[in-house]
């Protein structure tokens, strides 16, 4: 009983504190950069733990589940929690007006907060 009482406050500590294992999409900023082309700010979390265990990517994702663009985080953002980085150039077809970012880790892959927005077109 001790051990299982002990699991679970140690489980409810961690999803407390702010980080879970999958990362997280805390905000997103757009901006149309021309017709049906725009320019991303993705706000992501994500507790890095090097090489073996980070955020690798994050993706623009339509209503049907087709991904759009790809922006993919070379390394570990072990000491930049959390981090943003944009994307641009990205082209959405004019009949599509909110898309999803979803980000994505080495490990768990996708799984964490996403954020749907908005296009401003």
């Amino acid at each position: 009983m001790k051990v299982l009482v002990t699991m679970v406050l140690c489980t409810v500590m961690l999803m407390s504190s702010g980080f879970t294992d999958e990362a997280d999409v805390l905000k997103v900023d757009v901006k149309a950069t021309g017709p049906d082309t725009f320019q991303f700010f993705v706000t992501v979390r994500h507790e890095d733990k090097g090489w073996d265990h980070y955020a690798n990517k994050w993706d623009v994702v339509a209503s049907d589940v087709t991904v759009l663009a790809t922006r993919t985080l070379h390394h570990p953002h072990e000491n930049e929690q959390p981090f943003t980085r944009s994307l641009g150039g990205v082209t959405i077809p004019t009949g599509i007006s909110a898309v999803t970012i979803q980000a994505h880790d080495s490990v768990h892959g996708f799984g964490g907060k996403t954020v749907t927005i908005q296009l401003p077109r």
